[in-house]
C-alpha cells in the first residue's frame, strides 16, 4: 500500500481496535446490526481505497491525501464508537456530583444558563446549529488541507484527533460522567422554545446504558457518551488549531468555535468543567501527537536511506 508512516500507524490502531471490539462482542454476548456496520464499513473502506488508487498511480497525491485522510476517520470513528460501547457496562463510580460541585464553586449552573438561552430562542436555535458543526468542520478541514498538500499537518490533525478520542475514552471508562441534564430538570417550556440535542432523556439513557450494558449495538442508534472530557471542545480546539492560514476560513472556523463552547453547554449538556477538561487534553495531547509524528518520519525517512543503496546495487 502508498501509505505515510502516520497513515499506517493509524491503520494498524484501528485493525488493533476492530479486534478488540470483536473480542468484547463475543465475550459479552452482544447482538450486532452487522448489515448497517458492513455498509459504514464500506463506505470508508471505499474512500480509503480510492485514495490508494490516486495515491499509487499518481493520478493526484492531494486528492489522493483527502481521500485516505478521510477513509481513516471514517473507519477509526466506527471502531472507536463500537469499543465505546462494548466495554459497558462500567466498574466504576461516575464522578459528575465532584464535577457539580465545582462549577457551583465557579458560579455555573446548567439548567439555568439553559434556561437563560431559552428566554432568548434565537440564542438556543443558534447553538443548536453550531453544536451540528463539529463533524463537518472535520471533513472541511481534511479536504483543505489534503488538497492544499499539506501532509504533515493532515497526518498531524488524523494522529491528534485519533488519540483524543482514544484518550477520552479511556479516561471516561475509569471516571464515567453523564451529564448535567442526568442530574438536573428542566421547565417543560424550555423544550417548546428552543430544540435541545442532548436533553435530559438522553443523559438519561447513557447513565443507564452504563449501569446496565448494552445487547445490541447498531450505527443507526448509537448515543455519544463522553461527558468530561467534553470531545466537542477538543474537536473545537483542534479545527482552530490546525485550521488552514487563509484569513476567510480562519474566521469562519475561529467564530464558530468560539460559539461551540456556549453550545457545548447548552445544547451538550455538559458541566462547564468538561470544556476545560476538553481543552487541557488538547493541550496534552497535540504536541505529544507532534512527537509521535516527528518519530514515525524520522523512522520512515532512515528506512527510505538504508533501502536506497540496496536498489543502486541491485539495479547495477
Amino acid at each position: 500500500m502508498g501509505l505515510f508512516a502516520a497513515e499506517r500507524f493509524i491503520v494498524g490502531f484501528i485493525i488493533l481496535l476492530f479486534l478488540i471490539d470483536t473480542a468484547l462482542i463475543a465475550a459479552k454476548g452482544i447482538r450486532v446490526d452487522y448489515v448497517g456496520y458492513l455498509v459504514c464499513v464500506l463506505a470508508g473502506a471505499g474512500v480509503f481505497v480510492l485514495g490508494q488508487f490516486y495515491r499509487i498511480s499518481a493520478r493526484d497525491l492531494r486528492i489522493a491525501s483527502a481521500l485516505i485522510a478521510g477513509g481513516l476517520f471514517i473507519l477509526f470513528t466506527l471502531a472507536a464508537s463500537v469499543f465505546n460501547y462494548a466495554i459497558l457496562p462500567l466498574s466504576f463510580p461516575a464522578i459528575d456530583q465532584t464535577l457539580i460541585g465545582t462549577d457551583a464553586m465557579l458560579g455555573y449552573n446548567w439548567a439555568g444558563f439553559v434556561e437563560w438561552a431559552a428566554t432568548y430562542p434565537w440564542i438556543g436555535g443558534a447553538l443548536f446549529a453550531v453544536y451540528a458543526t463539529s463533524l463537518p468542520q472535520i471533513l472541511v478541514i481534511i479536504i483543505v488541507l489534503g488538497f492544499s498538500g499539506k501532509d504533515h499537518q493532515l497526518q498531524h490533525f488524523l494522529l491528534t484527533g485519533v488519540m483524543g478520542a482514544s484518550a477520552s475514552i479511556l479516561f471516561w471508562m475509569f471516571f464515567p460522567t453523564f451529564g448535567a441534564p442526568a442530574y438536573q430538570d428542566l421547565p417543560a417550556w424550555i423544550a417548546r422554545t428552543i430544540p435541545i440535542a442532548l436533553d435530559m432523556t438522553y443523559a438519561r439513557e447513557v447513565a443507564r446504558l452504563a449501569t446496565e450494558g448494552v445487547d445490541f449495538i447498531s450505527p443507526r442508534n448509537v448515543l455519544g457518551l463522553i461527558s468530561f472530557p467534553s470531545f466537542h471542545t477538543f474537536i473545537a480546539a483542534m479545527c482552530v488549531w490546525f485550521v488552514p492560514r487563509h484569513a476567510v476560513m480562519m474566521a469562519v472556523i475561529l467564530v464558530l468555535n468560539i460559539l461551540m463552547l456556549p453550545a457545548v453547554l447548552v445544547q451538550g449538556g455538559h458541566h462547564l468543567s468538561d470544556i476545560f477538561g476538553g481543552l487541557i487534553a488538547f493541550a496534552i495531547i497535540c504536541p505529544t501527537s507532534g512527537k509521535l509524528l516527528a518519530w514515525l518520519s524520522a523512522r520512515e525517512r532512515n528506512g527510505a536511506l538504508e533501502a536506497a543503496p540496496t536498489e543502486v546495487v541491485a539495479a547495477e
